[in-house]
């Protein structure tokens, strides 16, 4: 297997680095306040060396693999940073979600920031949860197709790299969506896991809910990964709330037809909240749970291993090689 480097965000313990796939773990917080929250976390695919790291109060970055880290100056300062998207073909282009609900794009690797004019939720329905944008997602086929799902706001889509959104919510279960993930090919699909469902669309019209709460125990969905080496798996993280104390992987080679629950060894503390790969380490896909539990699998997740190390709670993970 290639060399690879992990890093985590936690709540309120900042950035962990481990240089042996799992097995170690060092906090790596020179720049950034040992004690922050961590919400985002982004590798350049050109080099690993440079990271983006979303905090409560903005975005920083490290050109040294997370030995030390500098705040980016902009608009984010003071806004919690939820996903951060580095485009594979021009890693100078990067996206990056925001609480309360706003999108922001660099086309300088990062330097300089623009807000993005796309229209957002100020507020949800009863206001106990202020809309945050959960998940960016640039098109595998073409970096100029962005799509953002935001909690509780449904799903937007850009065909033009940010310039222009439109918003695609018909049919969705739910408009509190977590995250998303796209399947290439000549009938492309989207696949967006929200707090009741998993949905797909195939024409970027309408949504159709797979109900996947006649197959798990759970239809709380936080996390959804395609995995194009392991079968054409479709994997999702759930569980029963957030954060929970139960959750759990599933997965798919029919396209939600049907469902596997992946083997964890035990049944997780809380609700799986997202996956990471990397193309360049084959095989490799790790798990965590929102309550610090970490799972990781050789086998393109044919088989799992959870790890020694627990934290309190993770909200980030990447992969470097």
């Amino acid at each position: 297997m290639k060399q690879s480097i992990m890093y985590i965000g936690t709540i309120g313990q900042s950035v962990w680095r481990s240089k042996d796939i799992g097995n170690s773990w060092t906090r790596t917080s020179n720049g950034i306040f040992a004690e922050a929250d961590i919400r985002a976390i982004a590798v350049d695919p050109s080099n690993s060396s440079v990271i983006f790291a979303g905090t409560e109060n903005g975005l920083y970055h490290t050109e040294d693999s997370a030995e030390t880290w500098q705040l980016v100056d902009s608009e984010m300062n003071d806004l919690q940073i939820w996903d951060i998207e580095i485009s594979a073909k021009n890693p100078d282009t990067i996206f990056a979600g925001t609480c309360p609900s706003d999108l922001f794009k660099s086309a300088d690797g990062g330097k300089t920031w623009k807000r993005l004019d796309v229209e957002l939720a100020d507020e949800c329905a009863g206001g106990a949860i202020i809309p945050r944008v959960t998940s960016i997602v640039i098109d595998p086929e073409d970096d100029q197709i962005v799509y953002a799902g935001i909690e509780i706001d449904g799903f937007r889509r850009s065909t033009d790299g940010g310039e222009n959104w439109e918003t695609i919510n018909e049919g969705l279960s739910s408009l509190d969506i977590h995250g998303i993930s796209v399947i290439p090919g000549q009938q492309k699909k989207i696949i967006v896991a929200t707090n009741n469902d998993v949905c797909q669309t195939d024409n970027l019209k309408y949504w159709t809910p797979l109900t996947v709460k006649d197959h798990l125990p759970w239809s709380y969905t936080r996390a959804v990964l395609y995995c194009p080496n392991g079968e054409n798996r479709v994997y999702i993280g759930a569980g029963n709330g957030p954060p929970g104390d139960e959750g759990g992987i599933f997965y798919t080679v029919d396209l939600g037809n049907s469902w596997e629950h992946a083997d964890l060894g035990i049944t997780s503390n809380s609700t799986i909240w997202n996956f990471a790969c990397n193309d360049q380490v084959e095989g490799l896909i790790v798990a965590y749970s929102v309550s610090g539990q970490i799972f990781r699998s050789m086998d393109h997740g044919s088989s799992w291993q959870k790890l020694t190390r627990e934290f309190g709670e993770i909200r980030a993970l990447a992969i470097a090689s």
